[in-house]
C-alpha cells in the first residue's frame, strides 16, 4: 500500500486523515463501521489505475482523524457532512463521485439531501434510504421492533460497551463483527462479550492476518467510542432533519444501490421486502439500479472486491 498517499488536512475545525491515489474526477469513499479508510484499499487502487482520484478518509472519531469529542452530540449528520463538505473544497473540485457503505451511507444519504449539487452520483452499499416517521423516535421503533437486544438498541448507554470491549479487547471486537456471516437482525445478547472471549479467531479467505491485524492496531488506538457515536446520535439526527424539512424527494441524485445477499442488514425482517418490493425505488426516484450479489455478506467491498469494482466503474463512468 505504499503507492497509496495519507495526509492530514484541516477541515471544518478537525483534523481529517485521507488515504489518495489517482487524478480527477474524485471519487470519494466513506466507511462505515468499525472500519476506517483501510476499507478501502481495493477500490482505491483499482479506480486510480483507471484514471480516478479515489479519496478515502477516516470519518471524525476513526483511525488517524481527530475525535473532536467524547458526546454523541458532536456526530450528527449535519456535522459530518459538513466535515464532507469542507473536504470537497479542500480537494478543489465542485462535485464527487460517492461510494459509501454502512453507515458511511447514511451519511452519504444526508450530504445528498443537503448538498445535492456537489455530488455527481452516489453508489450505496448495503444501506438503502429508510424513511422515518416524525413522530417516531428510531430507537424507540428499533426496540419495539427488534427488542432491547438489537444492536442499536445495545449501543446505546456510553461506556457500557465500550467496557465490553475493553475486557475481551479490540481484536475479539473486530474479529465478531468483520467475520460474522450470520443473518440478521444483528443481536448482542446479555452473554455476548462473555462467549466472544471463549472464541476462536478464524479469518474469511478475504482477510489476510496482516490485513486484520491493521484493523485491530487502528483500534487499539482511538477505541470504539467515536464510532459508536454515531449511532447514539441516531434519534437527534432524524430529528434535526426533519426540523430542517429535508426528505427523499430532495434527492436529486442518481444512484445505484449494491447489497450481499447474506447481508444481516439486508436479511432483517422487513428489510429485503422493502429493496424489492418497489418501496425504495419509490422513495428514492432516481434509484437508478439494484444489485444483490450473490454469497456475499455484510463488508461486501472487501469480500467480493473485485466484482463490487466492476459494479461501481459501470456506474460512474456513465457521468
Amino acid at each position: 500500500m505504499d503507492e497509496i498517499k495519507h495526509s492530514t488536512v484541516n477541515v471544518n475545525g478537525i483534523k481529517i486523515h485521507i488515504a489518495e491515489k489517482g487524478e480527477v474526477p474524485v471519487v470519494l469513499f466513506l466507511h462505515g463501521f468499525p472500519e476506517f479508510w483501510y476499507a478501502w484499499r481495493h477500490q482505491i487502487l483499482a479506480l486510480s489505475c483507471l484514471g480516478y482520484r479515489a479519496v478515502a478518509p477516516d470519518l471524525r472519531g476513526y483511525g488517524d482523524t481527530e475525535v473532536p469529542s467524547s458526546s454523541f452530540t458532536s456526530y450528527t449528520c449535519f456535522h459530518v457532512a459538513g466535515d464532507i463538505i469542507a473536504l470537497i473544497d479542500f480537494l478543489g473540485v465542485e462535485q464527487v463521485f460517492v461510494v459509501a457503505h454502512d453507515f458511511g451511507a447514511i451519511i452519504a444519504w444526508h450530504l445528498c439531501l443537503f448538498r445535492p449539487e456537489r455530488v455527481k452520483s452516489f453508489v450505496s452499499l448495503g444501506m438503502p434510504y429508510l424513511p422515518t416517521d416524525p413522530n417516531l423516535k428510531p430507537v424507540e421503533t428499533l426496540r419495539a421492533m427488534y427488542g432491547d437486544n438489537f444492536y442499536i438498541c445495545k449501543f446505546q448507554e456510553p461506556g457500557v460497551l465500550e467496557a465490553g470491549i475493553a475486557h475481551i479487547g479490540s481484536k475479539l471486537m473486530l474479529a465478531s463483527s468483520l467475520t460474522t456471516r450470520r443473518p440478521g437482525p444483528p443481536i448482542i445478547s446479555e452473554d455476548a462479550i462473555a462467549h466472544l472471549a471463549r472464541e476462536t479467531i478464524n479469518l474469511p479467505f478475504w482477510l489476510s492476518e496482516e490485513e486484520f491485524n491493521y484493523y485491530v492496531t487502528k483500534f487499539d488506538q482511538t477505541g470504539f467510542t467515536g464510532g459508536l457515536n454515531y449511532y447514539r446520535a441516531i434519534d437527534f439526527i432524524f430529528c434535526q432533519t426533519f426540523l430542517s424539512k429535508y426528505h427523499c424527494s430532495n434527492n436529486r441524485r442518481v444512484l445505484k444501490f449494491i447489497v450481499g445477499e447474506m447481508d444481516n442488514l439486508y436479511t432483517t425482517p422487513g428489510m429485503k421486502q422493502y429493496v424489492q418490493s418497489g418501496d425504495f425505488k419509490k422513495n428514492v426516484p432516481l434509484l437508478e439500479e439494484i444489485v444483490v450479489i450473490g454469497n456475499a455478506c455484510h463488508f461486501i467491498h472487501q469480500e467480493k472486491a473485485e466484482e463490487v469494482n466492476a459494479q461501481i466503474l459501470d456506474f460512474i463512468k456513465k457521468f
